[in-house]
């Protein structure tokens, strides 16, 4: 028998503080329904207006969502806890987790010397000699380098920039199917997430209109190796949205160029196309190590200015120790030599699994990354059945906003050998579930 969550309270904050116990501790569960707000309020002995303060509250943090006549529900992923994807059940080969190859990633060795006395970091907050590399690193491919600054990591970034630019309620147009953490982080700062359907060569023109008519005021994406999907920015996908962001010239443009050293294509990057308010983010998690929680960005000079007077204020400076490890692998011949090998091998093993699902009959996508994204109509029917054969997918639901159901496939450590007996697996499963596959 199912017990109904008691919420408790008999102030708004008070009120809002049992929702997010409830939450955090998995009594309510995301797409719980809550009461509706007189029902509440008479429950609890408050007004109608103490109830409706204390939903207002939790929508503004993205604990709930409204649905109209749906009523008030728990948000997807709701930012009191971590998110943490499923466990890989034991004995399973995992493809699930995104991460590289470690084969393929450097030795992480500190500098020798730690920072000599005492200085101020925050009146020199980035080292001179990394700058000048990140400025070599992105300069051959058309990015901008006149403003670069450092931050903890792509979503670090991410999330001081919408902080800063965005208040509650305001739309983000999010790539969909996207990145999940990003998704999450957007619901995390009481931002709405805006739909932009994407396809091999990046997010669409049309829905990029659509979604910045219906009111976005940034915009997140992917230029190459887009998560989970795969696509990357042709030239004339580059051209037709630059022509609709320059319809907006007041949109904060975010280009998150994550794969970058081991994507096996060029950069097409919107951060040369004259845009007025733009960032190319770079991390370096995918080719160094997922430790080394590091990013690199480049942007136009009002973003630079709103970025880095927040980081004044919070965390100051990006640890010149990091900063100094990261400088060191940048610029160690050894260490470019394994990112190239690197690069080629993703390519290899990628491409690997997609001929071997196309061979099958089974559409897949992707172009470029470490991802391959596979369209189903049953996602649970095809991570269990896959998970009979010994294999552990990530169901494409975490990565989706009203795109279709997928699964997706990280490829960085699938040999192609493997891909075989994979693919063979999957057509396996698609044909016991075929009632349900087929609809």
């Amino acid at each position: 028998m199912v017990t109904q969550y008691a919420i408790s309270g008999s102030t708004a904050r008070e009120i809002a503080a049992s929702v997010e116990r409830g939450v955090a501790d998995g009594a309510l569960g995301p797409g719980a329904t809550l009461p509706p707000v007189r029902r509440l309020a008479d429950e609890l002995g408050v007004s109608p207006g103490t109830a409706a303060t204390a939903y207002k509250e939790l929508r503004r943090r993205g604990i709930v969502v409204t649905r109209g006549r749906g009523g008030t529900v728990v948000a997807a992923a709701p930012p009191v806890a971590s998110r943490r994807p499923p466990k890989v059940p034991g004995g399973l080969r995992d493809l699930a987790g995104g991460h590289p190859d470690p084969r393929l990633l450097p030795a992480l060795v500190p500098p020798s010397r730690l920072s000599p006395g005492a200085r101020s970091h925050r009146s020199t907050p980035r080292l001179a000699r990394l700058e000048d590399v990140v400025r070599g690193w992105l300069r051959p491919d058309g990015v901008p380098v006149e403003h670069v600054t450092f931050a903890h990591g792509a979503l670090d970034l991410i999330g001081r920039l919408l902080s800063v630019e965005l208040r509650p309620g305001d739309a983000v147009a999010m790539e969909d199917p996207g990145y999940h953490h990003l998704l999450d982080l957007v619901t995390a700062l009481g931002l709405r997430s805006v739909p932009v359907a994407v396809d091999d060569e990046g997010m669409r023109p049309d829905a990029l209109r659509a979604a910045l008519r219906a009111g976005a005021r940034a915009v997140v994406c992917s230029p190459r190796g887009q998560n989970p999907y795969g696509g990357c920015f042709s030239a004339a996908r580059r051209s037709a949205l630059l022509a609709v962001l320059r319809e907006e010239p007041d949109v904060l443009v975010v280009e998150n160029d994550h794969a970058s050293a081991v994507a096996d294509v060029p950069l097409r990057t919107l951060a040369s196309g004259g845009l007025a308010r733009w960032v190319h983010v770079r991390t370096v998690s995918k080719f160094l190590g997922a430790d080394l929680r590091w990013a690199a960005a480049a942007c136009d000079a009002t973003t630079l200015a709103r970025h880095d007077g927040r980081l004044l204020l919070t965390s100051g400076w990006v640890s010149h120790l990091l900063q100094e490890t990261v400088h060191g692998l940048m610029t160690d011949e050894d260490t470019r030599a394994l990112v190239s090998r690197a690069r080629e091998t993703y390519a290899r093993r990628r491409t690997a699994l997609l001929r071997e699902l196309t061979d099958r009959g089974i559409a897949a996508h992707g172009v470029s990354g470490m991802n391959v994204w596979v369209p189903v109509a049953d996602e649970s029917a095809v991570v269990n059945g896959l998970r009979s054969y010994g294999w552990w997918v990530a169901a494409g639901a975490r990565f989706r906003l009203s795109s279709g159901p997928g699964v997706r496939i990280s490829v960085a450590g699938l040999e192609p050998a493997e891909a075989v007996r994979l693919a063979s697996d999957f057509a396996a499963v698609l044909g016991e579930s075929e009632a349900t596959y087929g609809g």
